[in-house]
């Protein structure tokens, strides 16, 4: 998910995504952890994505 989409979503959509992005980040973990995936830097694109969010919504809520 690129910056710009998430700059355009609403505070409820954020939450939202986030807690999607963060079950996402936690199966692919897993996935790993039993038998390497194909592509492990799908891991790494996935962290980042849950830290752009997470970085959204508390920009947000200082606000």
């Amino acid at each position: 998910m690129k910056q710009s989409e998430i700059i355009n979503l609403s505070a409820a959509e954020l939450q939202v995504t986030l807690k999607q992005l963060r079950k996402t980040y936690s199966d692919l973990r897993n996935a790993h952890a039993i038998s390497p995936i194909a592509n492990p830097l799908q891991i790494r694109s996935a962290r980042r994505a849950v830290a752009r969010v997470a970085t959204e919504l508390t920009k947000r809520e200082l606000q």
